[in-house]
């Protein structure tokens, strides 16, 4: 398959979305100013992208730094890139899709949340007579085009000999609709991200998981983390580092307590997963506390694992025009945040 900037920006679906409250567990603490600033953050469900924001939520830290968020659910990292892009929201959480948007001017990313070390993972129904990367030649494999799922699928194809656009058949479909197509037997493959390898356990027993996002850490390493819109970012800095601050303190609970903080998470966002499987979800990303992810931020770690993954969507999109991590990525927000 061949893909072109235009492809890519059409790819995510229309609407999915649902707007969720954010539950206090603390008493507001107003700024300076006598009152809270609303602001407008979209999110994917899953763990890698809003544990910090409900572990956050939890305690009180959005307040504490006279912010009042107003959280959007959706289903594709390019479904909040162009709610964003179109001024429904002000800032995003996502996935690898943090690597292509800003490098084509839409939007400026300004904090990690994490290495997406397992949580892409590529399933096969060995029923349908695959069990091997061999048995995928030919064979229609289902995932989101340009999501974290699409990056990895195309670096663990290549690593087993496979060409993408050549030897398989990618069908692009937002992601809850590739996990049914899936379970129902239309494809026999399907490259995911947890949460949605629970409904294939679940409905498809016999299901195998050839390979995760693991293997190619660190070379192929993905992040996930937060852009704000263009004119936000310039404008408004100053809630940028509030959320940064409001960021920190969640992010340490998540690494200092995760026992706590799970069973919190389970009970309050995650209802629907059994505790052993959001360990399971925890497990496959990987968390740094602020002094680690300053380093890194510091001696180009972060831009340049950005950077392979924004080199990805300039190849299938065929852009020539994109901008390096340097400068769609700003670190100085968080170095300045943690001091």
């Amino acid at each position: 398959m061949s893909f072109t900037r235009r492809d890519l920006l059409r790819t995510a679906a229309i609407g999915g979305a649902a707007t969720l409250a954010a539950p206090l567990a603390a008493p507001a603490i107003v700024h300076a100013t006598g009152s809270l600033d609303p602001i407008r953050v979209g999110y994917l469900h899953t763990l890698a992208v809003d544990g910090q924001i409900w572990t956050a939520a939890h305690h009180g830290f959005w307040e504490k730094q006279g912010l009042k968020p107003t959280f959007t659910r959706f289903y594709t990292g390019l479904e909040i890139f162009q709610a964003m892009v179109g001024n429904s929201i002000d800032v995003l959480s996502t996935g690898a899709v943090i690597s292509n948007f800003p490098s084509r001017g839409q939007g400026k990313a300004f904090l990690i949340n994490s290495v997406e070390f397992a949580t892409a993972q590529l399933w096969v129904n060995p029923e349908m007579g695959i069990a091997s990367f061999a048995d995928l030649k030919g064979k229609k494999i289902a995932t989101s085009i340009g999501t974290t799922a699409h990056v990895f699928l195309d670096r663990a194809l290549r690593a087993n000999g496979l060409d993408p656009k050549t030897d398989v058949q990618i069908i692009n479909q937002r992601m809850p609709d590739a996990t049914t197509a899936f379970i129902s037997g239309a494809v026999p493959a399907v490259a995911l991200w947890v949460p949605f390898n629970l409904q294939i356990r679940q409905r498809v027993p016999g299901a195998k998981m050839l390979v995760d996002a693991s293997a190619f850490y660190p070379d192929a390493a993905i992040l996930g983390g937060w852009a704000a819109r263009n004119d936000f970012y310039e404008q408004r800095k100053d809630v940028l580092e509030r959320i940064i601050k409001a960021w920190l303190p969640a992010n340490r609970e998540l690494i200092e307590n995760p026992e706590a903080t799970l069973k919190m998470l389970q009970e309050t966002q995650y209802t629907d997963v059994p505790l052993a499987e959001l360990k399971e979800q925890f497990a496959a990303q990987k968390l740094f506390p602020a002094e680690k992810w300053a380093e890194m931020y510091r001696d180009g770690t972060v831009t340049d694992w950005l950077n392979r993954v924004t080199d990805f969507y300039a190849k299938i999109g065929g852009a020539s025009d994109v901008i390096p991590a340097t400068k769609y990525f700003d670190p100085a927000l968080f170095l300045k945040a943690v001091g």
